[in-house]
């Protein structure tokens, strides 16, 4: 059995939104009790991490790590067409991850007690992101 949704999320901005909620709404639509989900985003500058979710201090520390890791408007960059976090945003990505795939577990993600499920923007002005969530099991 396979299900597939695409889901749309407004970013602030650099920085992550939590969108665990909405890929457990997903697994529970599918009616998939045992299986797999992969969460894909449609994006080269925006990824996705597993990371805590009950201190939020972690993913301000991974913003400023990423900052020193691959400034902005760094001169070593050719590619700047939108802006000074346009290659750095592209770089961040490509460090991280376009896609993650989760048990499901008992009709849910298999999440351990403090992970959640972000999408992390890696660019300054907001963004509308496009992800794919595909569920595949047995019922």
């Amino acid at each position: 059995m396979i299900h597939q949704q695409t889901l749309t999320f407004q970013s602030q901005g650099r920085g992550t939104v939590e969108i665990t909620r909405k890929v457990e709404r997903v697994v529970a639509d599918s009616g998939i009790r045992t299986g797999l989900c992969n969460v894909f985003i449609r994006h080269t500058s925006a990824s996705l991490i597993i990371c805590e979710n009950a201190d939020p201090s972690v993913r301000e520390d991974l913003e400023r790590f990423a900052a020193r890791l691959v400034p902005d408007g760094d001169p070593l960059f050719d590619h700047a067409m939108e802006g000074p976090d346009d290659m750095p945003a592209h770089i961040r990505s490509i460090l991280t991850q376009s896609a993650l795939t989760i048990p499901v577990a008992q009709g849910a993600p298999a999440l351990g007690t403090w992970q959640g499920v972000f999408l992390w923007e890696h660019r300054t002005h907001p963004h509308r992101r496009s992800l794919v969530v595909t569920v595949m099991g047995e019922g």
